[in-house]
């Protein structure tokens, strides 16, 4: 793992941000930076199977896309792949095709990887930098950017995307805490929420909270992979032995609601027996 901290890592990442200026305002400096940020890590994971790819993709092109699909995951370890000839940096050997060429190498990922990269939205971006001559400066310099698991792990390049995306929301005007949660105030406040909970190593007991200001995806994620974790063996392999469809350990459904910022409404707990809130 980088003995640079996140904020060095994404620091250094923004700094890419002074090549823009002039042709971007400040607050269009994020359509750049995180969809690029997220291509290089794409980038450096499949470096190390890239030709492995290309070779079994060629004896596989008349399969089934299903069979191509599970094949090539396999190969990668992930749940993604790339199908071009291309990685970032061999864009730089050909600077007057390169925006073509960086369009090809996106689309020769898998389809998963394709709906990221268009819900950015950067086909328009990599068009604008090309006629201002910005395209080939940005890409060297984030072709130059070692993002690989090796370097970079799981954990502390999640921290770098959320430390750019605060960093892009400043220059936006916008308030961090719209956005961005830490991990450890999210593990205190599972902790504050089910701590006097005495039932959730049993099976199928269902707990239902509604909260209206916590990060949905972490909040819900972090309680399961806690309480998961911590209860006793059999609960969590009793499905294996009944042969039951439906996992038989405790699970948390969390219920967001968004309320009007006119309506202080405190976070509560409902019981099984109580009705959702409509």
């Amino acid at each position: 793992m980088s003995p640079e901290t996140h904020f060095e890592i994404a620091n250094f990442i923004w700094t890419i941000c002074n090549l823009l200026r002039g042709p971007y305002k400040r607050n269009e400096y994020r359509k750049v930076i995180l969809p690029l940020t997220v291509l290089r890590r794409f980038d450096c994971i499949l470096a190390p199977t890239k030709a492995a790819v290309l070779k079994e993709h060629a004896t596989l092109k008349a399969k089934p896309e299903n069979v191509i699909r599970n094949k090539l995951s396999q190969i990668t370890g992930h749940q993604f792949y790339n199908l071009s000839k291309l990685d970032l940096p061999r864009l730089m050997d050909d600077p007057n095709q390169l925006a073509p060429n960086l369009n090809g190498y996106i689309n020769g990922f898998s389809p998963n990887i394709r709906a990221i990269m268009e819900r950015f939205d950067f086909g328009s971006q990599i068009a604008r930098m090309a006629e201002k001559d910005l395209l080939y400066l940005v890409i060297k310099r984030f072709a130059s950017i070692d993002l690989s698991p090796a370097r970079v792990d799981t954990v502390q390049m999640g921290y770098v995307f959320e430390e750019l995306i605060r960093i892009g929301a400043e220059q936006s005007n916008e308030e961090a805490g719209e956005h961005f949660t830490p991990r450890e105030v999210i593990k205190l406040m599972v902790n504050l929420l089910l701590s006097p909970e005495k039932d959730l190593a049993r099976s199928h007991v269902v707990k239902t909270s509604m909260t209206p200001r916590a990060a949905p995806a972490a909040c819900c994620l972090c309680p399961r992979s806690t309480f998961t974790h911590s209860m006793p063996m059999r609960s969590r392999n009793s499905s294996a032995r009944t042969g039951t469809t439906k996992p038989s350990y405790s699970y948390l459904v969390f219920w967001e609601r968004w309320i009007k910022p006119s309506r202080k409404r405190r976070p509560c707990w409902r019981s099984n027996n109580e009705s959702r809130p409509g």
